[in-house]
């Protein structure tokens, strides 16, 4: 017998926080539980506020018209809502089985706090992400440089959402001596358009990867100068069969893929690890979002001491 629920979650994040350009205080979303027999699967349906184009209410509403599509024995439709269909496509992929349970855990630290602590918990460590863009270019820079000069051994993801004119991205790179922007893996989406960002990369030498524009309508992947790699959130692409497909391309037009959070609780970055270690295997995850939040959720990230609520916690919204 088929069961499907649908629970409604808020997790409190740390002060500060900052979504493109807006400050949240917490993050809001469904978790879908699935049950076929003894099978059990779960997935995670969270717009991502200032990303995604679904607002909660209508991610709700549309999960519910696929699970009672499912409930009756047919397959969920795609609804075109991303956050969706992922949710959807994940928890059925963990009910049957699809989903391998091996997880690629390590991640890449994401910088931000105080610099003195920051330091202290970069030490040692290869690799890990920036936002850049939140503030002026040339602090931006100036705080790269001072990261890269105080640890030789570390290497840099930068972000900039597509923060920047050509000339503010200039002026970031003015700050970074050519010798420490070969210690930049890629910055994501730095200027406000494709061909802005493009034109940079060229200039700079510092390496691209495209987030956003890999979502943009009529993209095609492919291999271009200074482009490094993609950057694939499933939450904000689509069902898992969308998010396999554009990984093959990417992979078979010999780009890196890294899989990265939208800033899903503790059971969806679970799940992100274990898409990693399967269909990214060798390239790290950027799945640090987790220490933005105050609470893990249904499934522990291992190693974390934030406190689990536990499904027995959440608000059951529907079921059938």
């Amino acid at each position: 017998m088929r069961r499907a629920t649908l629970y409604r979650y808020r997790l409190p994040l740390v002060p500060g926080t900052v979504l493109r350009d807006r400050r949240v205080t917490e993050r809001e979303g469904l978790l879908v539980q699935l049950c076929h027999g003894t099978a059990v699967g779960w997935g995670e349906v969270a717009p991502l506020p200032g990303f995604s184009q679904e607002t909660l209410a209508e991610a709700q509403a549309a999960a519910q018209t696929g699970l009672a599509a499912w409930r009756a024995g047919g397959a969920p439709a795609q609804s075109g809502l991303p956050s969706v269909d992922w949710g959807l496509s994940i928890a059925l992929a963990e009910l049957t089985g699809a989903l391998p349970d091996a997880a690629e855990f390590t991640t890449v630290p994401l910088c931000h706090g105080d610099p003195d602590a920051l330091f202290t918990r970069l030490a040692g460590q290869p690799l890990a992400k920036m936002k850049v863009g939140l503030y002026e270019a040339v602090r931006d820079g100036m705080l790269v440089t001072l990261l890269l000069e105080a640890l030789p051994d570390l290497r840099l993801r930068l972000d900039a959402n597509r923060s920047w004119t050509p000339e503010k991205a200039r002026q970031f790179a003015r700050y970074v001596a050519p010798a420490l922007r070969a210690r930049i893996a890629f910055l994501e989406e730095p200027c406000r358009t494709p061909q802005a960002s493009r034109a940079f990369a060229q200039e700079s030498g510092i390496p691209l990867a495209w987030d956003e524009t890999v979502r943009d309508s009529g993209f095609q992947v492919q291999a271009e100068p200074g482009l490094a790699a993609l950057v694939i959130k499933p939450m904000l692409m689509g069902s898992l069969a969308q998010v396999q497909a554009r990984i093959t391309e990417a992979q078979a037009a010999g780009l890196a893929v890294v899989i990265s959070s939208s800033v899903e609780s503790s059971l969806g970055l679970t799940q992100l690890a274990r898409l990693a270690a399967w269909l990214t295997p060798g390239s790290t995850p950027g799945l640090d979002t987790l220490s933005l939040m105050a609470a893990q959720l249904v499934r522990p990230w291992p190693g974390s001491t934030l406190p689990l609520r536990p499904a027995a916690d959440l608000q059951e919204v529907w079921s059938c």
